[in-house]
């Protein structure tokens, strides 16, 4: 059992993760705030269980013993602990909380360049903002058939050659702009440990740093309608020179400019950037 817990996977809290290096600069404070509240959560579980068991066997019914119990109708110094103990704890849990997530999503951060992700039944588009270059995907007919074994990235669980690629720069500081078209989604990258609500007519945001190369998974971690389980998308965390030649890549193909949000432009401004109609789907 010793050997066990001492392995990678049991001390990330069994939260994705690789053994060569994290995925983001968040990644250990995320994971330290996984584990650590599942550890206080062991810790008060195992007081309960053994206080209940303790009781069970010292407060047990004996075979010789017909009397009935003191009955306690109050206990003031018992009800006040019952009450103080889960107020502190919830106190101490709210402001581990509250430290990381400010510092998650610290939007006030300077960022190397801006990416504005749109979410759409069933599918994304995204928008390079500083390079004025685009992506947009397509709904995906049928899963099944396309996220096969076979098609996947470098073997990467959970992507496939069919699905949108967002190409992000390793080492680089990202601004994500997450914006709805339609209904409520949720852009989730599982290997980056956190997801964020894309909400119509709102704009949401959080500032990451790339630190591992790699392929991962991304999807939509919001029930947004009757095809949500083929709302999947690629990231490909590469070198800035692979980075720039999928932008021009994307030039050469004729996807310059701006996909818009259809009556909410980027970030409220009254004067968005269009894109050409090739890019709507």
């Amino acid at each position: 059992m010793a050997s066990g817990c001492a392995s990678d996977t049991v001390q990330r809290g069994f939260l994705p993760g690789y053994e060569d290096g994290e995925v983001t600069n968040q990644t250990a404070r995320i994971t330290s705030l996984w584990t650590g509240s599942w550890i206080a959560a062991l810790i008060v579980g195992i007081i309960t269980w053994g206080l209940m068991l303790w009781c069970v066997a010292a407060y047990r019914k004996r075979k010789d013993d017909h009397r009935l119990p003191v009955q306690t109708r109050y206990h003031l110094p018992l009800e006040i602990m019952y009450t103080a103990v889960p107020i502190v704890m919830v106190l101490v849990l709210f402001y581990y909380t509250d430290r990381d997530m400010s510092a998650i999503q610290d939007t006030d951060r300077e960022a190397d360049l801006t990416i504005q992700v749109i979410g759409k039944q069933w599918s994304w588009d995204f928008n390079y903002v500083d390079d004025d270059v685009y992506e947009s995907g397509q709904h995906l007919a049928n899963v099944g058939d396309t996220m096969t074994e076979d098609a996947t990235i470098d073997g990467a669980p959970g992507t496939a050659a069919a699905l949108p690629t967002l190409y992000l720069p390793v080492g680089e500081t990202v601004r994500f702009e997450l914006q709805s078209r339609d209904v409520i989604h949720s852009f989730w990258i599982p290997a980056f440990l956190y997801k964020q609500d894309m909400i119509p007519h709102r704009t949401n945001e959080f500032v990451v740093t790339t630190e591992r190369e790699g392929v991962y998974a991304g999807k939509c971690a919001e029930l947004c309608g009757e095809h949500h389980s083929g709302m999947l998308f690629n990231v490909e965390v590469v070198d800035r020179a692979e980075y720039d030649a999928q932008m021009e890549a994307l030039r050469e193909k004729g996807q310059e400019g701006q996909i818009p949000v259809e009556g909410f432009s980027r970030l409220q401004d009254p004067n968005p950037v269009t894109a050409s109609t090739e890019g709507e789907h």
